[in-house]
């Protein structure tokens, strides 16, 4: 009885010692130093222009590791990836499939495929609101509200 009980103490003490998956290392690959927190290129939309083109949404995969201004991805968060915008730019927008709005705020890069002209990865809570969780792409329109800082967030 008493072996089965210090077996059992032994294993819930390592467990409970074991790294959490959200804090891995593997989630800290995306250090200033090895992650481009600044556009890929040189973004020439000006405040007040309007981009169209395809966004498709990300999630389950990207959930808790962090994102290119390093904050920990939330994918029920209103948030999204493109490829130019300043980090922490604020945007509006619309699903021209649906006419439906949000306002979402930029804190990654990507999307990474050129597939039917991809201008944006949404967040999945971004994608559920906007209505196209289950298409997986919808037709959009981007108004910029207000650029961002660009800046990265320092977790020191």
């Amino acid at each position: 009885m008493i072996i089965r009980i210090l077996y059992c103490f032994i294993i819930l003490i390592l467990f409970s010692c074991v790294a959490s998956p959200r804090y891995s290392s593997s989630t800290h690959k995306n250090t200033p130093e090895k992650h481009n927190s600044t556009p890929l290129k040189k973004s020439t939309v000006k405040q007040g222009e309007v981009l169209r083109g395809v966004s498709s949404w990300y999630g389950p995969n990207f959930h808790g590791k962090l994102t290119a201004n390093g904050e920990v991805y939330d994918q029920y968060g209103l948030t999204a990836a493109h490829r130019t915008l300043p980090l922490n730019t604020v945007v509006r927008v619309t699903n021209l499939d649906n006419g439906k709005k949000l306002i979402l705020r930029i804190n990654d890069r990507g999307p990474f495929v050129d597939e039917h002209k991809r201008i944006l990865d949404c967040s999945y809570g971004a994608a559920k609101k906007l209505g196209f969780l289950k298409k997986g792409i919808a037709e959009i329109k981007i108004d910029i509200i207000e650029f961002g800082d660009n800046k990265y967030m320092s977790h020191n």
